[in-house]
């Protein structure tokens, strides 16, 4: 995840949180927990180890007696072999993308380049109109699934690629940069917006290229979208000019039992704003961050549509989880809203008892994990013509100092949610979902990020990238700089289950400046954001330090270096850094062939204002970064990368 920044950054917009409840944090519930495990087991090393499990440096390191059972265990190593068999990168500063010894790193689909090779070539200067862009891949590269054409070899060597773009930076987007915002200029952002699909191949020397495809195709800003579930596009909150358009700010993704692809709205509160000095906004809207003054981008000034005053419902078209169909490239992408609306970092499906669960964080401090259950047997559902996003329930969680947690339901009519405490309706408490999770007692996060489920055991991990401080359990300090990943093992590891039991996987951060923390010069990180695993059970991890942070002592940032990804082995708590990105970067979004041969990840915002580094401006849009092309007149691109290993064996092994 990642916010525009008009100006160089002075802190992340995220790391503000609109939460004043009275819900008890993360923080909170770890202190108490530490606090109680000390009486128990008779001092602080106990306690730390239940907080941290095994080692997580270089190496495995034997967990101290007194430590609680982890959650998980896991059925061993595929073959018996260790999960991890690269060599570790360093840390590096360096406007490159590092890759390790034996891996060769391939660039493919940078912001600009065509969805279909016979398309509107990219503009260096970029000079590339709206109407081209909408026929382009989009900008600020994030979440994205590979869905493999054919079976087989086949899929592992031809499939589509579907990917979001979170954001977009108007110092590298316009020629001039922002300094006046037009009507084409918004058409253009919002082309640079959304979700491309492109099918791609792999060559006979192993690299990879696109295809002419009749399924590539894109979904921007401006595409026409429906509404299902409990919020109808019909709902009086959700009257605006014109028909439903559009998907924004689309960060992390999910993938359906059958095949369709989930884009997730985060940061959609930035694009709106007003003039109007009589405007305020409402509790709900200030519960979501809407202000006057927007993110920065200004669309407001230039498109009524984004004007907060004069179509007032516009706003409530956003904030939901798209599903599209990637298969039919006429296919409606729909707007799912039992999944309830909130600044969702991603969407991890899964599926239990017959039954689709779905995790989403909303990324902002202080904010909550939420988790969708279907009501009935997906496959039935499906045969009925129904879609088994529109019915179940959706549930936030509740940590307890006691490693224990438990699914509070957002229900119209169970517990506070009703119409005697100003509930009007299951809507009302999907469009509200924020405040429904603060009345029910939710426990305030560390900006929820990724979420992923081990495959070997059916463990859940959460990365929370940073935070102000949350006086609870989960949240281990305060404040919290560097992030950590938390664990969880749902009741009988059954994902419909309404309990859990909870722990720390790992904190980030500079053992230099916290000693709590176990990393070295192999795996040191901070700010965890993706997180994904692959079917071996590696669990890859990427990190997103803000760029107000990056380098900075002052922000004790100075010794991690540019955004990296790292892999993990969650039984023995191995970390080795695999790729460090160029500068001003984060590193995003990651999915595998089917046979593991090749990962793509993706490169976000490179060349964006940094404190450190400076920022670019229209006369110099390569100030921070040139990555990837180094051309001389152009400007960093954002670009999904390639990755595979030069004797062709699997990726991490």
């Amino acid at each position: 995840m990642s916010a525009q920044h008009p100006v160089t950054p002075v802190t992340d917009p995220d790391d503000v949180s609109s939460n004043s409840s009275d819900n008890p944090s993360f923080g909170e519930v770890v202190q108490r927990r530490i606090s109680r495990r000390d009486t128990l087991l008779g001092g602080t090393a106990a306690a730390a180890a239940f907080l941290i499990g095994p080692a997580v440096g270089g190496a495995a390191a034997a967990t101290p007696a007194a430590a609680p059972a982890r959650p998980g265990g896991g059925r061993g190593r595929p073959g018996g072999r260790p999960l991890l068999g690269f060599t570790p990168v360093s840390t590096s500063d360096a406007d490159a993308f590092v890759v390790p010894d034996g891996y060769r790193a391939q660039v493919l689909i940078p912001w600009g380049t065509p969805v279909r090779p016979d398309g509107p070539a990219w503009r260096k200067d970029a000079g590339n109109t709206a109407e081209e862009q909408a026929q382009q891949v989009g900008m600020n590269h994030d979440g994205m699934h590979f869905f493999p054409l054919g079976h087989g070899r086949e899929g592992n060597r031809r499939g589509l690629l579907v990917l979001n773009h979170e954001y977009i930076d108007q110092e590298l987007l316009f020629p001039d940069g922002p300094a006046e915002m037009t009507r084409e200029k918004v058409a253009k952002a919002l082309a640079a917006h959304g979700v491309s699909v492109v099918e791609i191949e792999r060559r006979a020397d192993g690299s990879w290229e696109t295809v002419n495809s009749r399924l590539a195709r894109r979904v921007t800003g401006d595409t026409p979208v429906k509404f299902s579930g409990p919020v109808r596009a019909d709902h009086p909150e959700l009257r605006a000019e014109g028909q439903p358009r559009g998907t924004l700010n689309n960060c992390s993704h999910g993938v359906t039992p059958w095949g369709t692809y989930l884009a997730c709205e985060e940061n959609w509160n930035s694009y709106f704003g007003t003039e109007d000095e009589s405007w305020e906004p409402t509790p709900a809207q200030a519960r979501y961050g809407v202000a006057a003054a927007g993110g920065g981008y200004d669309w407001h000034l230039a498109d009524p549509r984004f004007d907060l005053a004069a179509n007032p419902g516009e706003i409530n078209r956003f904030g939901w989880i798209v599903e599209i169909d990637p298969k039919k490239p006429d296919s409606t992408p729909v707007k799912r809203t039992a999944l309830g609306r909130f600044k969702h970092e991603g969407c991890t499906v899964t599926e239990s008892r017959g039954r689709v669960v779905a995790y989403s964080g909303d990324d902002q401090d202080g904010d909550y994990i939420y988790k969708f259950v279907g009501s009935g047997n997906w496959r039935l559902q499906r045969a009925l013509g129904r879609s088994p996003l529109d019915h179940g329930t959706l549930y936030v969680a509740s940590f307890k100092d006691d490693g224990k947690g438990e699914w509070l339901p957002l229900t119209h009519g169970r517990g506070p949610l009703t119409r005697a405490n100003g509930w009007r309706d299951q809507a009302d408490v999907l469009l509200r979902t924020r405040e429904a999770a603060d009345a029910v007692g939710a426990t305030k996060m560390d900006r929820p990020e990724w979420i992923t489920i081990n495959p070997r055991n059916n463990d859940v991990y959460c990365t929370l990238t940073n935070g102000s401080g949350w006086d609870a359990a989960v949240n281990p300090r305060n404040p919290n700089p560097y992030g950590h990943i938390v664990r969880w093992t749902e009741k009988r590891r059954d994902h419909t289950s309404t309990t859990f039991t909870w722990d720390i996987f790992v904190l980030a951060g500079d053992p230099a400046y916290d000693d709590q923390v176990d990393l070295d010069e192999t795996n040191i990180f901070g700010s965890p954001d993706g997180v994904w695993f692959d079917n071996d059970g590696r669990l890859w991890i990427q990190t997103d330090i803000s760029n107000s942070s990056q380098h900075l002592a002052d922000k004790g940032y100075d010794n991690i270096g540019n955004n990296q990804m790292l892999a993990a082995d969650p039984e023995t708590g191995e970390i080795r850094r695999f790729l460090t990105g160029p500068r001003g970067s984060e590193i995003t979004g990651a999915t595998a062939s089917p046979d593991q041969r090749t990962l793509f990840v993706n490169v976000q915002h490179p060349g964006e204002a940094t404190v450190h580094w400076g920022e670019p401006s229209p006369e110099n849009p390569r100030a921070v970064s040139n990555w990837p092309d180094f051309d001389p007149e152009g400007r960093p691109r954002s670009a999904t990368v390639a990755i595979t290993r030069v004797d062709g064996g699997v990726i991490g092994a």
